[in-house]
C-alpha cells in the first residue's frame, strides 16, 4: 500500500473514530448492498441456463421452463433494486448525520482555541477546514463511497461465479484485474499529491476573497481596487491551474478504465473460443461469462472514477484532522473553581507573557489590585497594555506567572464562571449580523426584549436606541457595518452591563468614537464602572484623570503607579504621556 494510501486509510479511520454516526449501522448497510449485487448474479445463470439447456440443446423449447427463469431472473432484478435503494439510503443518512456531527466538532475546536492561535491562521483557510474540506468528504461518502462499497462487494461475488463456471477464465480475468490495481496505485501517489496542492490552492482563494471583501472600504479609499483585483486574480489562477492539472490526470486514470474494459473482454471472448465445448466452454457459459466479466468490469471502472473523489475526500479529511489534532492551548478546566462570590480583586505574581515569535510583551508583573476600584492603564503604542487586559480576562494566558482573580487562579477558574462575573469591552465592539437586541443578549441569552429595553436606560442610552428605524429591532448588518463606530460600541457596553460582572475590564471604547457620540459613550462608562472593580486601557488620558489609580507601562514592565495627579508631578514616564496629550488636545482645539 502507497504511503498516500495508508494516510488516507489512517485519516478515514479517525474520522470514524471522532464521528462514529459515519460507520452506525454500516453492517446492515451492506448487506442491503451485496443481496442488491447476488441478485444480479441471477440473469447471467438464466441466460447461460435457457441458452444451453432450452436454445442450443437441440430438442423442442419448453417455454414453460423458459418463462419459469426469466419470472425468476426479473423477480432478482426487482429485489435487487429495492436491496440496493434501501442500502442507498441508509449510506447517505450515515454519512450526512457523520459529517454534520464532524462540521460541528470541527468548529467547536475551534472555537476553544485562544485567540493568539486564531489570529495566526488566516481566516478563510479556517473557514474552508468546516465548510468547503467537509464537502468533499460528504460528496465522497454519499457518492464514492457507495460505489466502493458495491463494488467491492460485486466484484467478490461475480469472482466466485466466474470461478464456478470456468477457473481458467476466472484467473485470468483476475490476473488482469490485478496489473491494472497495480498500475492504479502507481498513479494514485501522483493523484494525491495534486488534490493535496488543490485544497491549499482552494484555502488560498477564500483567504484572498474574504479579505478583499473585509478591507473593502480601505481598497476604495486608497485606490487599490487594481492591485486587489490581481491578487484574487493570481490565486483564482493558481487553483484553477491546481484543478486543472488534478482533472487531467483524472482523466487519464478514467480513459484507463476502459481501455482495460475492452481489453478484459475482448480476452475473455478469445481464450473462451479457443477453449471450445470440448474444454467444458459451451456457448451459454462464454456469454454468461461475458456478463460477469461486465458486473465485475463495472465496479472496477466505477472504482477507478471514485479514487479522484477518494483523493480529494483524504486531502480534506488529514486538513480536517490537522484542527483536531491541534491541542487546545487555552482549554476549560475539567475540575475548574467558581469564582468567590462578592466583588473581585486582582493580583499578577511574577507573570511574564511572549508570543510565539518575538521578546516578552510584559516582563515581572506583581501587583495588586483592590475589589472596587477603577483603575486606568496607560503606556505608549506596544507597551503592553492590551495583553496586560486580556491576560486578566483569559483571552490569552501568560508564558510564566500566576493572575489571582478573587483570590482564584485564573487558569482554574471554570469559563462558565469567568465569563459570567468578567467582562471584556475591546476597542471595537464586534456586533453579529443581527438586531441590536439580539447583539445585547450575547451578555445574557436569557434577557427579554424589556431587559434589553431597560439596560440601556440604564447606561442613559434610551432615548439613542428610541430613535433608531426599528428601536431594538434595527439591524446592525454584517460586523454592525449600518451602526457608525461609536453606535457599535453603546451596543457593546449595553452587552457588558446586561452581564451584570463584577470585574470590568474595557480597552478603551472612546479612543476612535466620532465627538458627537463621546460624551453619550463617557456617561455610560462612568455608570458601568460604578460599583465594581474595573480596569481601563486609556488611549485618552482624561480617563485615566478620573480614576482611583493609574498604571504606567513601559516597553512591557509597569513602571509608575499611583493617582494622576501624584504621577504628573513626580516628572516621571506618566508626566511625559501627559505632556504630550495635553499639547495634542490644544492643538486639535
Amino acid at each position: 500500500m502507497t504511503n498516500e494510501a495508508l494516510a488516507t486509510r489512517t485519516a478515514l479511520r479517525r474520522a470514524f473514530q471522532v464521528a462514529p454516526a459515519l460507520v452506525k449501522g454500516l453492517g446492515g448497510t451492506v448487506a442491503f448492498f451485496i443481496a442488491g449485487t447476488a441478485g444480479q448474479l441471477v440473469v447471467p445463470i438464466v441466460i447461460q441456463q435457457t441458452l444451453d439447456g432450452q436454445i442450443l440443446g437441440g430438442g423442442d423449447i419448453d417455454i414453460t421452463d423458459v418463462t419459469i427463469k426469466v419470472s425468476l431472473g426479473l423477480l432478482a432484478v426487482l429485489v435487487t433494486a429495492l436491496a440496493g435503494r434501501i442500502g442507498l439510503i441508509r449510506l447517505a443518512a450515515a454519512a450526512s448525520t457523520g459529517l454534520s456531527d464532524l462540521r460541528v466538532l470541527t468548529f467547536r475546536h475551534l472555537h476553544r482555541q485562544s485567540m493568539l492561535h486564531v489570529q495566526s491562521e488566516r481566516r478563510g483557510a479556517l473557514v474552508s477546514r468546516v465548510t468547503s474540506d467537509i464537502a468533499t468528504i460528504q460528496d465522497f461518502m454519499e457518492w464514492g463511497g457507495v460505489g466502493l462499497v458495491v463494488g467491492v462487494t460485486q466484484v467478490m461475488l461475480a469472482v466466485t461465479v466466474m470461478l464456478v463456471y470456468r477457473w481458467q477464465l476466472a484467473l485470468m480475468v483476475v490476473a488482469g484485474v490485478v496489473l491494472y490495481a497495480v498500475l492504479v496505485t502507481w498513479f494514485q501517489r501522483i493523484l494525491a499529491r495534486a488534490h493535496d496542492r488543490v485544497r491549499l490552492r482552494v484555502a488560498d482563494s477564500l483567504s484572498a476573497m474574504g479579505e478583499a471583501i473585509s478591507g473593502l472600504e480601505a481598497v476604495r479609499a486608497f485606490g487599490a481596487e487594481d492591485v486587489t483585483l490581481d491578487r484574487v486574480e493570481g490565486t483564482l489562477d493558481s487553483q484553477f491551474r491546481e484543478e486543472f492539472r488534478a482533472g487531467r490526470l483524472g482523466a487519464w486514470l478514467f480513459s484507463s478504465a476502459e481501455l482495460f474494459a475492452g481489453a478484459i473482454t475482448a480476452a475473455v471472448i478469445a481464450v473462451g473460443m479457443f477453449l471450445g465445448v470440448a474444454s467444458g466452454v459451451s456457448a451459454g457459459a462464454l456469454v454468461a461469462f461475458l456478463f460477469l466479466v461486465n458486473l465485475l468490469v463495472d465496479p472496477v471502472q466505477l472504482m477507478v472514477e471514485t479514487l479522484d473523489q477518494a483523493q480529494t475526500a483524504g486531502a480534506g479529511v488529514r486538513r480536517i484532522l490537522e484542527v483536531l489534532d491541534t491541542p487546545v492551548d487555552l482549554a476549560d478546566p475539567p475540575d475548574g473553581r467558581n469564582l468567590p462570590a462578592g466583588d473581585l480583586d486582582v493580583a499578577f505574581e511574577g507573570v511574564r507573557f511572549r508570543y510565539p515569535t518575538g521578546d516578552d510583551v510584559l516582563t515581572d508583573i506583581d501587583l495588586r489590585i483592590d475589589a472596587g476600584s477603577r483603575l486606568a492603564v496607560v503606556g505608549e503604542t506596544g507597551s503592553g497594555k492590551t495583553t496586560f487586559a486580556k491576560l486578566i480576562t483569559r483571552l490569552l494566558d501568560p508564558s510564566a506567572g500566576l493572575i489571582l482573580v478573587g483570590g482564584v487562579g485564573v487558569e482554574s477558574v471554570r469559563f462558565s464562571s469567568l465569563r459570567d462575573r468578567v467582562a471584556f469591552v475591546p476597542q471595537e465592539g464586534f456586533l453579529f449580523d443581527t438586531t441590536v437586541a439580539d447583539n445585547v443578549r450575547y451578555g445574557n441569552l436569557g434577557a427579554t426584549d424589556d431587559d434589553v429595553r431597560r439596560a440601556f436606560a440604564d447606561l442613559g442610552l434610551g432615548d439613542w436606541v428610541d430613535q433608531l428605524p426599528q428601536g431594538l429591532e434595527t439591524a446592525v448588518g454584517e460586523r454592525g457595518g449600518q451602526l457608525s463606530v461609536g453606535e457599535r460600541q453603546l451596543v457593546a457596553l449595553t452587552r457588558a452591563w446586561i452581564t451584570a460582572p463584577d470585574l470590568l475590564v474595557l480597552d478603551e471604547a472612546t479612543s476612535a468614537v466620532d465627538p458627537s457620540l463621546e460624551v453619550r459613550l463617557r456617561r455610560a462608562i462612568e455608570r458601568l464602572t460604578a460599583g465594581r472593580t474595573s480596569i481601563t486601557v486609556a488611549h485618552r488620558l482624561s480617563t485615566a484623570e478620573a480614576s482611583d489609580e493609574v498604571l504606567v507601562f513601559d516597553r512591557g514592565r509597569l513602571v509608575e503607579r499611583g493617582h494622576h495627579r501624584d504621577l504628573v508631578a513626580a516628572g516621571g514616564v506618566y508626566s511625559g504621556l501627559h505632556a504630550d496629550w495635553t499639547a495634542g488636545t490644544a492643538d486639535a482645539g
